[in-house]
């Protein structure tokens, strides 16, 4: 356990190295994850390829759920800054 713990803190200090700010946070968070559910998809000579494969897919992962989540609130700012801008309706 302590090897998988060591392994997600360097893995996660490599890709916020590499990934730029925009998706970082995303690309991190996903890449630990997936990084450490490769590691236990198959134990074994080719662990390390699951394990980075993991973390490849899961930084990707995470990247593209971060950026879904800023266009939704970016959406949803639109759409109160286009609300609150519309005259009362006359009766």
């Amino acid at each position: 356990m302590k090897k998988i713990v060591v392994f997600a803190a360097s893995l996660t200090v490599a890709i916020g190295g590499l990934a730029g700010s925009a998706g970082a946070v995303g690309c991190v968070s996903g890449a630990v994850a997936g990084g450490v559910a490769g590691h236990f998809v198959q134990t074994g000579p080719n662990h390390k390829r699951h394990t980075l494969a993991g973390a490849a897919v899961g930084c990707l992962a995470g990247h593209e759920m971060k950026m879904h989540q800023k266009r939704v609130a970016a959406q949803q700012r639109a759409a109160a800054a286009a609300a609150a801008n519309q005259p009362p309706p006359h009766h």
